[in-house]
């Protein structure tokens, strides 16, 4: 008997390639346009992982990047070359693939120097604050990468802190640079380890 429907594997291995795809497709046009930026969230958390262990990145549904936001109207112009579109969805502006927009797996833009949310204490590091990755993007500086997981502090952010701690990555430099309340977030989330 044949079968009919793709195994659900498949279509796990299939969104994380869509999300590499994307991933690379953004940071080759905004690098082809000499435009700054840094990748941030779930893909720098694999980049820097990727570091010490390939075998440990988790995948991610989206890209996140951190851009200057008065680089914002360059950035939608190199980035329409590659088909993908930029969108404001809920206040957030994205670049979502022509072909098939949706906001859930494009590409979101966070404002560098700015605060992500209202009432986040810290705001985003400059896209200076980055460090070319090994894979050839541009990935938010691991310092930094930390305090925006530890500001954002939801679920997903813990366990990648949990992550990048099972693998010696955030050292006692990092943790004595974090200001009061975010090495209280690091504290709660290495008491439960």
């Amino acid at each position: 008997m044949l079968q009919t429907r793709i195994p659900d594997f498949h279509q796990q291995v299939l969104a994380v390639n869509r999300v590499e795809r994307l991933l690379l497709k953004l940071t080759g046009a905004l690098d082809g346009a000499g435009i700054p930026y840094a990748i941030i969230g779930g893909n720098a958390v694999a980049a820097w992982v990727a570091t010490v262990d390939e075998g440990a990145v988790r995948a991610t549904k989206d890209v996140d990047v951190l851009l200057r936001r008065a680089d914002l109207d360059a950035a939608a112009v190199a980035l329409k070359q590659v088909s993908l579109d930029l969108h404001e969805v809920l206040g957030v502006p994205m670049f979502l693939t022509r072909r098939k927009p949706n906001p859930k797996t494009g590409a979101h833009v966070v404002f560098a120097a700015e605060r992500v949310r209202e009432h986040d204490l810290h705001p985003c590091p400059d896209v200076s604050e980055a460090k070319r990755s090994k894979y050839g993007f541009w990935v938010v500086d691991l310092p930094w990468l930390i305090r925006m997981k530890l500001t954002a502090f939801r679920r997903v952010d813990q366990l990648h802190i949990e992550d990048m701690m099972h693998l010696g990555l955030i050292n006692d430099r990092i943790v004595d640079s974090l200001p009061p309340d975010l090495r209280n977030r690091f504290d709660q989330i290495r008491a439960t380890e």
